[in-house]
């Protein structure tokens, strides 16, 4: 008989904040060709700058943030980019058991501990976990979007949302 040893707790210290022009979740574009033009900061602990030496050589940043304002989670629900409901773990809903973001942004310069990007999709003031450089070895045609390529088509079409699903 094995015995069953349960999981570590994981605890994370930030290592910065984000520094954006959305105070509010309403004021993120979302949804089906949503861009995110607006420029923003990472801004790190002093403390922590020794560890941005050769980030200026990267384009991309890969940022992991905390969805602070986010409560509960939902594993699956009503997505609104198609009106369907999806697993959480297909969707980038910030109602997960592990409130955790994940946003690739432009890098446009550093200044000290701040970085200045392009991009940002994160409300200001959340929480900074780490920072990493955006690498890709997947070629643009082995990539697959799930039902988001669905949804685009559809989008791309003219054509309606499908009915939502009815409540069980």
């Amino acid at each position: 008989m094995s015995q069953q040893i349960a999981p570590p707790e994981y605890h994370f210290r930030p290592i910065g904040q984000v520094r954006s022009p959305f105070r509010s979740t309403d004021e993120v574009p979302k949804g089906l060709g949503a861009k995110h033009p607006e420029e923003g900061s990472l801004e790190l602990l002093p403390e922590l700058e020794a560890g941005l030496q050769d980030i200026e050589g990267f384009s991309h940043l890969f940022v992991l943030w905390v969805f602070d304002r986010s409560e509960g989670y939902q594993l699956v629900g009503r997505n609104p980019t198609d009106g369907l409901e999806h697993g959480v773990f297909a969707t980038r809903s910030p109602r997960r058991p592990n409130p955790i973001g994940l946003s690739v942004v432009e890098l446009l310069g550093r200044d000290g501990a701040t970085l200045h990007v392009r991009g940002v999709d994160m409300l200001d003031g959340s929480p900074i976990l780490d920072l990493k450089p955006y690498l890709s070895s997947i070629p643009p045609e082995r990539l697959r979007r799930g039902w988001l390529a669905a949804a685009e088509k559809r989008g791309s079409e003219g054509d309606p949302p499908p009915a939502r699903r009815a409540e069980a």
